[in-house]
């Protein structure tokens, strides 16, 4: 294997303080709230806040041992205790905003954080998710924030008083955890990503690179800030050249091209299935077409568009879109396309410092032209991720040979070009997030009423896929279940999760040896409309949103290819 050719060696405290030093009176954050009022912070404004709240969360009891939870959408309060607790050499444990409780129990318990940063409008299931978690973090502190607030005084002042500030951060290790990150997996039980300070700062710089991000560009941020894609792609590449970014609370589909042009942005990162609400829900624009004018010259997106869709994106847009492909501990997209001539339906080349092959089963190279697993090389806790929380088992057996093994598969041309052929059969892809069907069904099991379940992807024009569960019913099971089992899952699964179509059948197809034919029940859901006599349309993801037109909160990009 050959090792990459950069390596990080700063930490992504250094970086952010060196961005402060070099671009303090030029703007770093803007941000635009669900009432469209915008403020914004220069970097050595948001510097002063980041200070504050590191006192604060200093009192709380955050140290490099216990780190801060945020069950946020995207908000100046996520990003303020993000660089606070990274300037304490602490660490983030990012969850979904609209998760169960559950959900944010299980990270709460596994992580023992010292602090928990919620929505005042969430905190019923916050407090509920503290119960669950029961003795594990008994004496968690809650800190309740207004999303919408920019003034951030529930971060920066303590029982009404300003904190303390942290100037002088304390000495910190390149590879010192910075996050985890729990992300969907084969085992049904999320894993822990654990992201150190390296990672960010090695994140950052090579995606800047890959971007061609200088100081005078900024980033449009409406992706979920719990989720790596903004974090890695937007916000640390930003940072590492003292860039600006434009935060947006929620992705809105009839308003990013509009956004992008009033926030003066330069460069923007998506996934197909926004690129498809866009196209369903917007324009036509032209650049010419909006007021200011559209300067985007850069746009990330990660998943395939067919090439009717890329051109009408090119033409709105200004810009010719560009594909990439990483997983939250790959850290930066290892596969990105090149400015010149990129194509809708590849990820590209090899980024700039990082190092992919393609490998058999038996980690044998993949001939040019046939298909191989995705294995990415790299430094663990410098250009990869350190490894799995608590989970040293887990973490020896996604790597073979030193190389990460993603379970991804692809082609590479002669030329170097990567294209994307399949994933792991038990990871579904829904609106860009990784949705294990294990976790799906070991919840969907737990129903009394239920004697087997299993859950299959089925094609959405939006969506890419959706989860469609076949469901054994146990005996004396009642009429109501597909409804009882709506409401089950409601309370126990984001709503990525929850299955699109519960099916209800007499058995599920095997064979001689007991074994599921899974690929048989795909078939049929793939052709299935939901109208079937024995199914009923489950919880849409996004059609449940008081906001059809946006992704965020109840919908978001996933964990795993980005």
């Amino acid at each position: 294997m050959t090792e990459p050719t950069t390596l990080a060696a700063m930490t992504f405290a250094a970086m952010w303080d060196a961005s402060v030093r070099s671009r303090g009176n030029e703007v770093f954050l803007r941000f635009e709230a669900s009432d469209a009022t915008v403020h914004e912070w220069t970097y050595d404004e948001f510097d002063r806040v980041v200070a504050h709240t590191a006192g604060r969360l200093t009192d709380a009891g955050v140290d490099a041992e216990r780190g801060v939870h945020l069950a946020l959408t995207n908000s100046p309060s996520f990003v303020a205790a993000w660089l606070a607790a990274i300037r304490l050499g602490s660490w983030i444990v990012p969850s979904d905003p609209m998760a169960t409780a559950p959900e944010l129990a299980e990270h709460l318990r596994r992580t023992r954080p010292a602090v928990s940063v919620v929505a005042m409008s969430r905190q019923g299931v916050s407090a509920e998710a503290s119960a669950t978690a029961g003795d594990d973090v008994r004496d968690l502190v809650t800190i309740p924030v207004d999303e919408d607030d920019v003034t951030l005084d529930a971060l920066t002042t303590n029982e009404g008083r300003p904190s303390v500030p942290v100037v002088i951060p304390p000495a910190i290790d390149p590879t010192d955890r910075a996050a985890v990150m729990f992300t969907s997996g084969t085992t049904g039980r999320p894993k822990g990503v654990v992201v150190t300070q390296a990672n960010y700062a090695f994140a950052g710089t090579t995606m800047a690179a890959a971007a061609d991000l200088g100081p005078n560009d900024r980033q449009l941020v409406v992706l979920p800030m719990f989720h790596a894609n903004a974090q890695y792609y937007s916000f640390a590449s930003a940072i590492a050249v003292g860039a600006s970014v434009a935060l947006m609370h929620t992705f809105s589909a009839s308003r990013f091209v509009a956004q992008a042009a009033r926030h003066g942005a330069t460069h923007a990162s998506l996934f197909a299935g926004p690129l498809r609400m866009i196209l369903a829900r917007g324009g036509p624009w032209t650049p010419e077409g909006t007021e200011p004018p559209l300067a985007l010259r850069h746009c990330w997106f990660a998943q395939n568009i067919t090439n009717d869709q890329y051109e009408t994106l090119t033409d709105w847009f200004g810009c010719r879109p560009r594909q990439l492909y990483g997983m939250t501990e790959t850290i930066p997209a290892v596969l990105t396309d090149e400015p010149v001539a990129p194509r809708p339906s590849s990820m590209g080349f090899v980024t700039t410092g990082c190092t992919v092959a393609l490998q058999d089963a038996d980690g044998a190279p993949t001939p040019v032209g046939e298909v191989g697993e995705i294995v990415v090389g790299g430094t663990p806790g410098h250009t990869l991720f350190a490894g799995y929380l608590d989970d040293p088992d887990t973490t020896a057996a996604s790597f073979r040979d030193g190389w990460f093994v993603t379970g991804d598969r692809a082609r590479v041309d002669a030329d170097g070009r990567f294209s994307f052929d399949g994933r792991r059969s038990d990871v579904l892809k829904v609106s860009g997030e990784n949705v294990s069907v294990v976790e799906v069904e070991a919840v969907i099991g737990e129903h009394p009423d239920v004697f087997d379940v299993v859950v299959v992807g089925a094609p959405d024009p939006i969506r890419d896929e959706v989860p469609v569960a076949y469901v054994v019913a146990a005996p004396g099971a009642g009429d109501t279940l597909v409804d009882d089992l709506g409401e089950w899952c409601a309370e126990r699964l984001a709503k990525a999760k929850r299955p699109r179509r519960v099916i209800l059948v007499d058995e599920l197809p095997r064979t001689s040896v007991g074994k599921v034919r899974k690929f048989l029940l795909t078939e049929a859901a793939s052709r299935s409309d939901g109208d079937t006599p024995h199914s009923k349309p489950g919880v849409d993801p996004v059609d449940t949103n008081t906001d059809p037109d946006s992704l965020q909160p109840s919908a978001h990009p996933e964990e795993n290819r980005t």
